[in-house]
């Protein structure tokens, strides 16, 4: 036989095995728990095994290659105890199931699908989860697809003592998209991962949306918070790409940026961000964005409207990149109290100020006169909280009027020297033309 043929049927014996495994692959069909618990111990690797119609009293685990699927009417009831699924294999897929009642410890991880160390390939897919620890919890792993769930925890916990919708620690290139969470602690919840996509999920009632820990290289668009204390948390994280996201009905900011870097927020629409107890508490405000000890960002192409304060900004938060904004009708603009003398635009092209009372002579859509937002009187409160007693005084409004006429610039605060005058456009439409990691290299 010759080395050309030995080698021919080397190949078609593997390819023959291949495709004997493939036959292999069964599918079953279960009724009770009792069945399902069985069907997970005897199941082979790639198997199938479907829930029909009931309620499936237990905990149950996967350890090994399967998909799960229910059919309509399929419960997982976890008797408040536990996880109702743990995952400790790779290449598994759970689809169509209502999950509940699983439990509350939440140093337990108790989960609706808890997804254990090392397990990668995950898929979880159009699931109805219900219950108060955490909807999908997975800790060191990799490769996770969590797509069009509903996750909804309990409304009648103190927000946080609830579970997190989806939490991922150490986690891999997740993505999480299509999925509808509200009555959690965070909706999105990554910690310590790197790479994860974040897209076209819907949040309400709950502490924030997305919330980023010490995370890199991740992207979201297309999310909407609404009803939140926060749209989107970045916080100790690098490289994070933000993008035409919506925030609305938040109480405490559409953005924060806490000492973070390289991260770039555009094209987000973040609105309506009032504090019920704002003016009792002068300081504490809605803001539409809250940079704080953030440096080296770009935050370009963001509405920032009809919000306690446009963007408020401390602690070292002078070095980033802020032009082409719009700031629609905010009771402030601007909060900001350094000791530097900060330039709001780029290139030529400032920010588009509602209460801009400028002109454009030249018609080249730059207002003549420099812009400068945040006036004494607003860094006199900020410095002093203890005098809000005076915000609507007739001496503070008869001293702001004066300055406003004066047209003095101080030597500290925002300056934009190219004020637009017309507010810029934002296409709702996303088109993701890099990865996360990608765009990192960009900065």
């Amino acid at each position: 036989m010759t080395k050309l043929t030995v080698v021919s049927v080397s190949i078609l014996l593997i390819a023959s095995a291949l495709l004997s495994n493939d036959s292999m692959a069964a599918t079953w069909t279960v009724n009770n728990s009792h069945d399902l618990q069985q069907q997970l111990t005897q199941a082979s690797i790639g198997d199938t095994i479907i829930l029909n119609a009931g309620r499936y009293q237990g905990n149950f685990e996967i350890a090994k290659a399967l998909t799960i699927s229910g059919e309509h009417g399929a419960v997982i009831d976890a008797k408040g105890l536990g996880s109702a699924i743990k995952v400790s294999a790779n290449d598994v897929t759970i689809e169509g199931l209502r999950i509940e009642s699983w439990g509350s410890d939440l140093y337990e991880r108790d989960a609706g699908i808890l997804v254990m160390e090392q397990s990668r390939n995950i898929k979880i897919m159009h699931n109805n989860l219900q219950g108060d620890g955490f909807g999908v919890r997975a800790d060191h792993s990799e490769q996770l697809v969590i797509r069009h769930n509903q996750i909804r925890g309990n409304s009648q916990l103190h927000v946080l003592d609830r579970g997190d919708g989806i939490h991922l620690d150490r986690v891999q290139q997740a993505m999480i998209e299509y999925n509808q969470i509200e009555h959690v602690r965070d909706g999105v919840y990554i910690e310590s991962s790197k790479g994860s996509l974040v897209a076209n999920n819907h949040f309400y009632h709950q502490q924030y949306g997305i919330h980023y820990m010490y995370s890199e290289h991740d992207e979201a668009y297309g999310n909407h918070s609404e009803n939140v204390s926060g749209g989107y948390a970045i916080m100790s994280s690098k490289f994070v790409y933000l993008h035409h996201n919506r925030a609305e009905s938040a109480t405490e900011y559409g953005v924060l940026l806490n000492i973070t870097n390289g991260a770039r927020i555009e094209f987000n629409v973040l609105r309506n961000i009032h504090n019920p107890q704002g003016q009792e508490a002068l300081g504490n405000q809605g803001r539409a964005m809250f940079i704080y000890g953030a440096l080296d960002n770009e935050i370009r192409g963001n509405e920032f409207a009809l919000s306690d304060i446009g963007i408020a900004m401390a602690m070292g938060g002078e070095k980033n990149r802020i032009y082409e904004n719009n700031f629609i009708n905010n009771l402030t603009q601007v909060k900001y109290v350094g000791d530097e003398l900060l330039q709001w635009s780029q290139q030529g092209r400032g920010n588009y100020w509602s209460s801009y009372m400028g002109w454009d002579h030249t018609q080249d859509g730059i207002g003549d006169q420099s812009y400068q937002p945040n006036d004494s009187m607003d860094k006199l409160f900020w410095r002093y909280p203890e005098a809000k007693f005076l915000m609507n005084s007739p001496v503070v409004s008869l001293l702001r009027w004066v300055e406003s006429q004066m047209t003095v610039f101080t030597a500290t605060g925002i300056k934009d020297d190219f004020p637009l005058m017309q507010p810029i456009q934002i296409n709702p439409a996303v088109v993701s033309t890099a990865s996360a990691s990608e765009l990192a290299y960009e900065h």
